[in-house]
């Protein structure tokens, strides 16, 4: 078998892999094996073969780990609007307890909810900012 057929088998491998487990790391190495195996067919010696894969698939992983820092961290799911659609919705304040919670409608159902700002609760319309299990964290909508 040529070298090269054995880098291409090698590179399908590591991609099988990488999409059953979906760590995209697995795809920067396989770029690696795919120079290794253009380089086998330009008829490179084995061992430049390796060098190629190392430092072609080191340095994808390392530009892509380099991309992947810059970028801002995503919101927490519970405070993410993306995942949760109650993130931006208002409800409607009555009353404020003295340990810091209200009790509002929401949805039909009574829900517990907490000031989400260091601002001093107040009463009227608020807005949903996080939920916390059967919590919402709320702030003042202002007008």
């Amino acid at each position: 078998m040529a070298e090269s057929t054995a880098w291409w088998l090698i590179t399908g491998a590591v991609v099988a892999v990488e999409l059953l487990s979906g760590t995209f790391y697995l795809l920067m190495l396989a770029i690696g094996l795919a120079a290794a195996a253009l380089a086998a067919h330009a008829q490179a010696p084995l061992t430049a073969q390796f060098v190629v894969a190392a430092l072609v698939g080191g340095g994808a992983v390392v530009v892509w780990y380099r991309i992947k820092q810059k970028e801002t961290p995503a919101e927490r799911a519970s405070a993410n609007r993306d995942v949760n659609l109650d993130i931006g919705e208002t409800v409607q304040v009555e009353s404020w307890q003295a340990d810091g919670t209200a009790s509002v409608k929401y949805r039909g159902a009574n829900w517990t909810a907490v000031h989400g700002s260091g601002a001093l609760p107040s009463t009227g319309t608020h807005r949903i900012v996080e939920v916390r299990g059967s919590q919402l964290v709320i702030e003042k909508c202002e007008l």
